[in-house]
Formats: C-alpha cells, sequence, structure tokens
C-alpha cells in the first residue's frame, strides 16, 4: 500500500478516496440489508489456522450447535478454522449460519458451512466490525490471534464507553486467555488505574459449551434482543 501510494500525487489520492467513499457506503448499506433480517446472531470469534482435529475447533463446533438450539444464529468471519467450525456447527443444528468474509491476501476463504443467502464480502475491515458489532447479541471468544483481539478490545471499548448496548462477552479457554485476564487485572487496574473495576464485569471465562450459554440465557432473561445500536 505505502510503495504503491508513493507512486501517487495528493491530487490523485485525494480523488481516489472520494470515489472510495461509494464503495464504503455500498458494503454498509449491503450489509445493513441482509443482516437486519436474520433475526438474533451471537458471534464466534477464533483463529484461522485451527484445525479440524484441534480441541479447539471441535469445542466451537459444539457451541454453535448448542446456541443454534437455543434459539440464536451464528455469525463467523466467514474463514477457516474456528470461524469454520462455528459455521458447521449452526449448519449442522439447521440454524442461520452467517458468514462475512474479508477479502485477504492469505488464510482467508470461505468456508462451505455458510448459509448461501448469507455469505457477505467485504473489503474493508471497518465496515465488517461495524456488522459484527451491531448484529451480534454476544461475543463468543475462542483462541485466536490479531484479529481476535482485536475484535474483543473494539467490543468491550465500546461497552465501555456507552457507544453501543452492553451484551455478554465470553472468552473461551482458561488456559488460553488466563494470562491476558490477569495481565489485564494487575497491570491495568491495580498498578496503574487505567481501568475501572467495574470494567471486568463485561467479561466473562469460560472453558464449556454448557456455560456459554447460562450466560446468554441469563443475560437475555433480563434484556431484550435488538441491534445494539
Amino acid at each position: 500500500m505505502r510503495k504503491e501510494s508513493k507512486h501517487k500525487g495528493w491530487n490523485e489520492i485525494k480523488t481516489n478516496d472520494s470515489w472510495a467513499i461509494f464503495k464504503i457506503m455500498g458494503e454498509f448499506v449491503n450489509g445493513y440489508e441482509k443482516l437486519s433480517k436474520i433475526g438474533p446472531c451471537v458471534s464466534i470469534f477464533g483463529s484461522a489456522r485451527t484445525k479440524p482435529d484441534h480441541k479447539y475447533y471441535k469445542l466451537a463446533e459444539e457451541m454453535a450447535q448448542k446456541i443454534v438450539e437455543h434459539g440464536y444464529g451464528v455469525i463467523t468471519g466467514g474463514g477457516p478454522g474456528i470461524m469454520e467450525a462455528g459455521n458447521k456447527g449452526a449448519h449442522i443444528a439447521g440454524g442461520t449460519s452467517v458468514g462475512l468474509n474479508i477479502d485477504l491476501p492469505f488464510e482467508q476463504h470461505d468456508n462451505p458451512y455458510i448459509d448461501k443467502d448469507k455469505s457477505l464480502d467485504f473489503d474493508y475491515f471497518f465496515v465488517r466490525k461495524v456488522m459484527f458489532v451491531k448484529y451480534s447479541q454476544g461475543f463468543v471468544v475462542m483462541p485466536g490471534g490479531f484479529g481476535t483481539l482485536d475484535e474483543l478490545f473494539e467490543a468491550m471499548t465500546l461497552i465501555q464507553t456507552h457507544k453501543i448496548e452492553t451484551f455478554p462477552i465470553i472468552l473461551v479457554g482458561t488456559e488460553f486467555w488466563g494470562g491476558l485476564m490477569d495481565w489485564v487485572k494487575t497491570t491495568l487496574l491495580h498498578a496503574n488505574n487505567n481501568i475501572s473495576p467495574k470494567d471486568l464485569d463485561l467479561i466473562h471465562l469460560v472453558d464449556t459449551a454448557d456455560e456459554v450459554i447460562d450466560i446468554l440465557n441469563d443475560f437475555y432473561k433480563e434484556y431484550g434482543l435488538s441491534p445494539n445500536f
């Protein structure tokens, strides 16, 4: 990207940016049109590199099935790994299976378990992230890399700052997430006072599919199901 921009003058860049607005608008309109019709869904995040024989892939598949059995659809990033497991579980259970795919130079490709009419493709990460945040009734965050962390902290920030409605954020895998949560408590909270104690109430740390379902059901006994902004 930076190498390409060096060959363009500022005026050319400005013109390209202006026309890009229409493409961005198109992605927003298409996303809103399709996702507003699908009903309550839970997003499952995690690594694209997780193989089908891995315990976290199997757990994500099990969770997705149970999420569907309790009346929700499943949204994933549409790719392989944990995303595929989430769509697969939803598909097996006969529920809504949504994939928000992103055009990347590696790793990302559509998995075969997404409903044909619920597969969306994005060029812009920020548009895709808006769709996750707006239409998800909960984030189930499996072990993953930078992209997974990005989605996690984005949601926490938006809820913390009251830019969106509160919804459950569930980290799955104590052995994976435990160190991060210890650092958040000891360094961010206690050592530096960079967050408030109540901010930790936004996050649940679990290890099983049944715990995920209990958290979702308990939350929505008290709150209604609706888009988050």
